[in-house]
């Protein structure tokens, strides 16, 4: 039961991983520019607009996330078919449909001067003060929207295909073996993160389907009347979950890879099943970390987000960082560009998360919080874990491993140290108290930003490599 069908994929599964890839290859290197445009604006090395830095700063996080979750979910559907049967039109029908989102999205940001930020907090849609009209606005919702339906199609096809082969998604999660003596083998680890991903991503977008749909009704019938603390619950429940299951897919990836390096297996042990398992209802119950400054939550809420932001990088986080090393100690394994990036993401994934519990609590966040800070973790567990997690598997996807050219020895340090000294100028303009989200900087914080956009320069040029490489690699790319 656990052991993977590396039959050839079928042409049509062929192209739509590619495309997938591709994709988000090119998005991730021009997200990547409209991050370092923004940057060079607060530096007062380009004079921006301020209505033009916030509809390119909402284009750069909705661009990100999502392009994080559409590469995320090529590497699960990738490694997850040799072992369920899922569907290729479905596969295609998610690609249709984010392809018109992206259409939306842009049309609402550019042409209708949406710049409310990826997140689309009530009310904010529907006043924009003059910068965007409802019109604007209810694009950028409806191409959310469009996005959603397309993820959450391809993850009630993942729960079918699991269902089929394993019974249930608690057999998926491989509960028989953690909590009972479950008969023959449990499933793979990549089953095991696939189901998690699937129970938690679909309860977010359905909470994020509710939200849109409550503001574009307000938006069109101001009467209707919204509850501001529901939606922002909501919103930020959706929002979360969503950019931690591009990780928990992408991961798959470590799992799959690493050890065709090390000839050595990744088990579902007991342990890696009771930390997918915590992970699962962690993941889903730790947003309200986001919400520590609205003080009209309930306590009890707020406390829970900071006591599960303590506990929720342990689970996975260890058991996946443990087992890497575990796994490489001496394995003789040869070191490419390809294990290279998958191990540097490792890294980066953990040193993101310990700004992120910093500010989880509720005494830090107090003064955190609206600052550089929070981006900073963020960047951190993006630039230098998710996304170089994404071209490790891109190269290996090329037919890359084994195979370093000196450009990938070079861009590949480019990017690890640019990376981190990009995030954490971020984490020290935090320090600083530079507030975020500023379009314009005052002069004693120019400083910081003109310095982290050297460093915003190399990363977008070696990632920028990156993608060439994979690009023009497509001719040799993995069949199986």
């Amino acid at each position: 039961m656990s052991e993977a069908t590396l039959s050839p994929l079928p042409a049509s599964a062929r192209a739509g991983v590619l495309t997938y890839l591709a994709i988000s290859a090119l998005v991730f290197v021009l997200m990547m520019a409209l991050g370092l445009l923004m940057r060079i604006g607060q530096a007062d090395w380009l004079w921006m607009p301020p209505d033009i830095f916030y509809q390119v700063m909402t284009a750069h996080g909705a661009g990100m996330v999502g392009i994080s979750g559409l590469a995320g979910s090529a590497v699960m559907w990738y490694f997850l078919r040799r072992y369920v049967d899922l569907t290729v039109g479905i596969l295609w029908t998610n690609l249709a449909l984010f392809l018109l989102g992206v259409v939306l999205i842009l049309g609402g940001i550019f042409l209708g001067g949406f710049g409310g930020a990826w997140t689309f907090l009530f009310p904010l849609p529907s006043h924009g003060m003059g910068a965007w009209g409802n019109a604007g606005a209810a694009c950028y919702l409806l191409g959310l929207m469009s996005i959603g339906v397309g993820f959450l199609l391809l993850y009630l096809d993942v729960a079918r295909a699991i269902i089929g082969k394993y019974g249930s998604l608690a057999n998926g999660l491989g509960w028989p073996h953690l909590f009972g003596r479950g008969e023959g083998e449990p499933a793979p680890p990549t089953v095991v993160a696939s189901t998690m991903v699937l129970i938690i991503n679909t309860a977010g977008i359905t909470a994020g389907a509710v939200v849109l749909v409550l503001i574009l009704v307000n938006l069109f019938v101001p009467t209707f009347a919204v509850d501001a603390l529901l939606t922002k619950n909501l919103t930020y429940f959706f929002g979360h979950v969503f950019i931690n299951a591009t990780i928990y897919q992408a991961v798959i990836a470590v799992y799959e890879i690493l050890p065709t390096y090390t000839k050595r297996a990744w088990p579902s042990s007991r342990v890696f099943l009771a930390a997918w398992t915590a992970s699962t209802i962690m993941v889903m119950s730790v947003y309200p970390h986001h919400l520590l400054m609205d003080f009209v939550m309930p306590t009890w809420a707020l406390i829970l987000g900071q006591v599960i932001s303590y506990m929720s990088g342990i689970p996975i986080l260890i058991v996946t960082a443990y087992n890497a090393l575990t796994n490489i100690y001496r394995s003789g394994m040869r070191w490419d560009i390809v294990s290279g990036l998958l191990f540097l993401s490792i890294f980066g994934w953990g040193v993101g998360i310990i700004p992120a519990i910093i500010d989880a609590t509720i005494a830090v966040n107090n003064v955190m919080h609206n600052t550089m800070w929070v981006p900073g973790h963020v960047h951190t567990y993006l630039i230098v874990g998710l996304v170089a997690m994404l071209f490790g598997f891109m190269y290996h996807v090329a037919g890359q491993n084994g195979t370093t050219k000196m450009i990938d020895k070079v861009a590949f340090w480019v990017y690890a140290a640019a990376g981190m000294a990009f995030s954490f100028m971020f984490l020290l303009s935090g320090y600083v108290s530079i507030p975020r989200r500023f379009a314009e900087h005052l002069p004693e914080w120019v400083e910081y930003s003109a310095t982290s956009s050297i460093f915003a320069v190399l990363v977008v040029l070696a990632a920028a490599v990156f993608a060439v490489r994979f690009l023009t690699s497509l001719k040799s790319a993995r069949m199986a």
